[in-house]
């Protein structure tokens, strides 16, 4: 069953036409990898459905929601979480203030921060007080994730998650988002340039040329000529 559904997706963006009638279906449970070299349309496709680039035409449903009558700072209230590409957190606020943006977006109104955040990521509880711009890049990543968990979402957004990331705490991201998918059921949608690293968390595919959907499937579908024909560089 599908969580979320786009059909004939279209988007113009400054008088170019950056996505062409893009079917994609993300299934319930599922953690489908978003790929495709450079500039084809990931992260404006991922921004469409955020409501952060206006749409020319064709739908998103979200479970049973037209996303696109539904206004940006609706839809994380719906269940969705999103981390952008270069994390966005605010670097002047602590990791608690960080975190606690993210409880004012949730549907059922908390002033507590889930345990499972600091379950997942203990080094936010020892650095709580800490200002966020003085964590590093990889910490800076598991807060980002951290603040979109925060809403309990059903489907957690990622953004070229390991952009920029030491290989260990890469690995680390790796294993929260296999974990979160397997013991809590949250369905996970990421942009992912990384081969191994898609291969080892996704179970499914879908790749993005010149903006529009080239081939998908299950990601040990992802054969080297697949790889060849639209992802080597």
């Amino acid at each position: 069953m599908s969580l979320l559904s786009i059909k004939g997706l279209n988007q113009s963006y400054g008088g170019s036409h950056t996505l062409w009638d893009v079917d994609i279906d993300v299934a319930e449970g599922s953690r489908t990898c978003l790929m495709g070299r450079n500039g084809m349309g990931k992260t404006t496709l991922l921004k469409c459905i955020m409501g952060l680039l206006p749409v020319t035409s064709g739908s998103i449903t979200f479970k049973d929601t037209n996303l696109r009558s539904v206004p940006a700072e609706g839809r994380a209230r719906l269940g969705i979480g999103y981390v952008p590409q270069g994390r966005e957190i605010f670097p002047q606020l602590t990791v608690e203030e960080n975190l606690r943006v993210g409880l004012a977006a949730r549907k059922q109104k908390t002033r507590t921060i889930p345990a499972q955040i600091f379950d997942l990521f203990p080094v936010l509880k020892q650095m709580l007080g800490r200002r966020g711009g003085d964590l590093s890049g990889g910490q800076q990543q598991q807060l980002a994730i951290g603040r979109a968990l925060v809403l309990e979402p059903s489907l957690l957004i990622l953004d070229e998650p390991t952009e920029g990331i030491q290989p260990n705490i890469v690995h680390e991201i790796g294993d929260i988002v296999l974990r979160l998918n397997q013991e809590t059921g949250v369905t996970v949608l990421l942009v992912e340039q990384k081969l191994p690293f898609a291969r080892r968390v996704g179970s499914e595919f879908r790749i993005l040329e010149k903006g529009r959907c080239a081939a998908s499937g299950a990601i040990g579908d992802l054969s080297d000529d697949i790889v060849r024909e639209h992802l080597s560089v």
